[in-house]
């Protein structure tokens, strides 16, 4: 079954909410959040689900939800980080129209999550060693993964949403 949504995926920090809500306005379509529909459907943070049941608890939650977004018609999906983690997504990745991976250098990344107040609660740290050491494993260990699912390859260094979003459509042959 094939989706027509578009699908952005990347490392926390690579701008996938913000360019969503930049592309959803200037297709027309609408917009989600995989991470804020799962903290949603489970009455807690991503933190809290991390911390109450673990994280195989939360892909779990994240495989559903992932799916029945991509059930949507003219859908921008922001998927979740390690959303790429489970197989079963990945599968279900390949229906969509398009899935964009948005790229950042490592001190991009570190710098954007540093300076986002509004998600260094709701978000667990991956490994014990937090900040730019964990950016620098967690990336390396999911850039295979992000290049497997990935159908466009999105530098957003030095880039505004708009730009980013411009960029998307044209590779994409869709008109904005």
């Amino acid at each position: 079954m094939s989706s027509s949504c578009l699908a952005l995926i990347g490392y926390r920090g690579t701008g996938k909410t913000t360019v969503a809500q930049q592309l959803a306005r200037m297709l027309g379509w609408d917009w989600v959040d995989a991470d804020v529909e799962i903290e949603l459907a489970a009455g807690k943070s991503i933190a809290a689900i991390f911390a109450d049941e673990g994280e195989q608890a939360f892909r779990d939650r994240e495989v559903e939800v992932v799916a029945a977004l991509l059930e949507r018609e003219k859908t921008i999906l922001s998927c979740g980080g390690g959303a790429i983690l489970r197989e079963a997504t990945r599968e279900r990745l390949k229906s969509c129209r398009g899935v964009v991976w948005l790229k950042a250098s490592v001190e991009t990344i570190h710098s954007r999550v540093s300076d986002d107040q509004t998600t260094a609660d709701r978000r667990p740290n991956l490994t014990n060693a937090g900040g730019r050491t964990e950016i620098e494993e967690v990336l390396a260990a999911r850039t295979p993964l992000y290049a497997e699912c990935a159908t466009l390859e999105v530098d957003t260094e030095d880039k505004a949403p708009a730009e980013i979003a411009e960029e998307i459509l044209g590779k994409l042959g869709l008109v904005s």
